[in-house]
């Protein structure tokens, strides 16, 4: 079996990453950076985070509406939540991809409506970035009175997203990774604490309950947007992509028990409370603030703002993860700029991404307005969950046979459709509270709004200016995001032949071409060359079949699409005549005057003396065929030699399996 691209690609990064040494398998001098992976203990502590963060802040807004209910609340959103998790274990059992709902509608519909979710879902992380880093300086008012406010709290946000930024940008590690779960571990410690003591000096539910009057305090309207405001809490499922069960619903519970504390502790006078008037920022402190004794009062509000800080800060550095992460698979489907997904010279991080989302999240935050975040981040939230729901089921239908470590459980058929009651119910719900956010918050509806329109206007003038059709899927390399290649070569000569190992070869050729060529003269080329060949019955200029004329000019299109999202690389195309594809190779390698070239090794043929005219000649070694042979001997210049895995089909006879 002989390497891919991608698997000389590999052994060189994990070569270089244990011990610096030069990669084997790749010309000396080539550097190559491994983008760091994200896998399930990271994915759980980003979702602990989100969500045990998410108790600081959507407890206020949620009680301001539903007021004695927002227990209540908070147990029917925590159903939903149950029923949207497995949805996502499903969905991600299937297709174990980066993005999500994205990465679902994917496979469920098309590249349009899996941009849909993923771009609703980055509006969602912008809003929680914004939200965190102005609700640091509330917390730390504990501390310091005067903290959240004019100008302190737009400088404490501005802050923490320049560290968020700087962190993200840098890269995390294991001991990192470790600090963070271990955090997540102590919120939950203190806000259970907090919890049972409330429960202990504050269990007064007579009050709750006689302050409840359904159709007044709370009205049906509010009481219903307040259940779609408790959404907040679930970023963390879109965040781990429902690998963190277990992180992200133990938060989910202490948050029904400690809203019970707090509509107990602060109670509802005249159809208010402070935690969604005074304390709406800050909540958590709000409730702390009502206990006695009052040295129990200053220690808890210590504890608190302290412990709300820092798990704040996590959570927008665990988000701006998130988003980085699915940024970078729509950029490698080409679904926005690839830009956006350049990953860092030396920190292979999507650093581009990073450094917009920080600027847009910061300017967010100046609002301070609670509310009215809260309201755009529902918005998207629904919008995603709706579209997750309803991919799971048609991948249910349409890959039957696909194998799924989890499914959802209760399902019915109707006419033929085999549909899992928990996602049909929950695409119900999730789009009847998309539907009441679009009617009764006006700021969501323009900023929601607006947002989905730029991004369709984005993603079809991306795609076009591509020649790309809207709703096809089409990718990247993903190296081709990579800035960290240290080449030798200015020149490489890349024969393609219309299949699909020819963005691997393309992609080798991108990652060996240096940034710069010599002074003067521009930057790195890559010469794609497709070769017609004309059989020894017909005259060098015959008529060649339009077909075949055709396949060479998409074959030599992709090549230049593919060469070129190399920074620093053009790629230049032609189509000779030939009798046999080596001798052409070689002839244009030498009037050219190449470096080397990139070339796919093809099957070795079982005749001797040609494969078309079936000669024999001398034994001669069997491992590539004629094509290849003749390439490496001949050459002028250094061969680069990839083939597909094995079982992998070639689409032009004589690629080897």
């Amino acid at each position: 079996m002989k390497p891919t691209a991608r698997d000389l690609i590999g052994a060189a990064r994990r070569q270089e990453a244990s011990d610096g040494r030069r990669a084997g398998g790749l010309p000396a001098g080539l550097r190559v950076r491994v983008a760091r992976g994200i896998g399930a203990p990271r994915l759980a502590a980003i979702g602990l985070g989100a969500v045990g963060s998410s108790v600081y802040f959507v407890l206020g807004v949620v009680a301001k509406r539903s007021l004695g209910l927002t227990p209540i609340v908070f147990v029917v959103a925590t159903a939903f939540f149950a029923i949207t998790t497995m949805t996502y274990l499903e969905g991600t059992s299937v297709h174990q991809e980066r993005g999500g709902s994205s990465a679902f509608a994917r496979y469920a519909f098309d590249e349009l409506v899996s941009f849909i979710a993923g771009w609703a879902v980055l509006l969602d992380y912008l809003i929680v970035m914004a939200i965190g880093s102005f609700a640091v300086s509330h917390y730390l008012g504990a501390f310091w009175g005067k903290a959240d406010n004019f100008p302190f709290g737009d400088l404490v946000a501005t802050g923490v997203m320049a560290y968020v930024a700087w962190w993200n940008i840098r890269g995390g590690s294991s001991q990192r990774l470790g600090r963070v779960i271990r955090l997540g571990l102590l919120n939950l410690a203190v806000i259970a604490t907090v919890m049972v003591i409330g429960l202990v000096k504050e269990f007064h539910p007579g009050q709750v309950i006689d302050s409840i009057h359904l159709g007044s305090t709370p009205d049906w309207s509010d009481l219903w947007f307040a259940i779609v405001l408790a959404t907040v809490a679930f970023l963390g499922i879109e965040a781990a992509s429902g690998l963190a069960l277990f992180a992200v619903t133990a938060p989910l519970v202490l948050l029904v028990g400690l809203s019970a504390v707090g509509v107990m502790a602060v109670p509802i006078h005249g159809g208010q409370t402070a935690l969604g008037g005074p304390y709406i920022d800050a909540p958590v402190l709000g409730i702390v603030s009502a206990f006695h004794p009052s040295w129990l009062m200053h220690t808890l509000r210590y504890v608190i703002g302290g412990v709300g800080a820092l798990v704040l800060l996590q959570a927008v550095n665990g988000t701006m993860l998130g988003l980085s992460r699915l940024t970078y698979s729509l950029a490698t489907n080409r679904q926005v700029p690839s830009l956006l997904g350049r990953l860092h010279a030396t920190r292979s991080t999507p650093y581009v991404a990073i450094s917009v989302a920080a600027i847009v999240a910061t300017g967010l935050a100046y609002s301070a307005d609670l509310e009215f975040l809260t309201g755009i981040f529902a918005f998207g939230a629904t919008l995603a969950f709706t579209i997750a729901h309803l991919s799971v089921i048609v991948m249910r239908n349409r890959e039957r046979d696909a194998r799924r470590a989890f499914r959802i459980p209760l399902a019915v058929t109707v006419r033929g459709w085999e549909i899992p009651l928990p996602a049909a119910v929950g695409a119900i719900g999730s789009f009847a509270a998309w539907v009441s956010v679009l009617v009764l918050h006006s700021g969501a509806r323009a900023v929601g709004g607006l947002w989905m329109l730029a991004g369709l206007v984005l993603y079809a003038s991306y795609r076009l200016g591509q020649d790309k059709p809207l709703r096809k899927r089409f990718t990247i390399p993903e190296e081709a995001l990579q800035e960290a290649v240290e080449a030798e070569f200015g020149s490489i000569l890349v024969p393609v032949f219309g299949n699909d190992l020819d963005d691997d070869i393309v992609g080798t050729a991108g990652r060996l071409a240096a940034d710069e060529g010599e002074e003067g003269e521009g930057g790195a080329v890559i010469e794609a060359l497709y070769v017609v060949e004309v059989p020894l019955s017909l005259p060098l200029d015959a008529r060649v079949p339009d077909e075949e004329i055709a396949a060479a000019k998409k074959a030599v299109a992709r090549a230049k699409e593919v060469g070129e999202e190399y920074e620093g690389v053009t790629v230049a195309t032609a189509m000779v005549r030939a009798r046999a594809a080596g001798e052409a190779i070689v002839t244009e390698a030498k009037r050219r005057g190449v470096e080397a070239i990139v070339l796919a090794a093809e099957k070795p043929t079982r005749m001797r003396g040609g494969k078309i005219l079936g000669g024999r000649g001398r034994p001669r070694d069997r491992s590539v065929g004629e094509t290849t042979r003749y390439v490496l001997e001949k050459a002028p210049c250094r061969v680069v030699l990839t083939a597909p895995p094995e079982g992998e089909e070639g689409a032009r006879e004589g690629v080897a399996p």
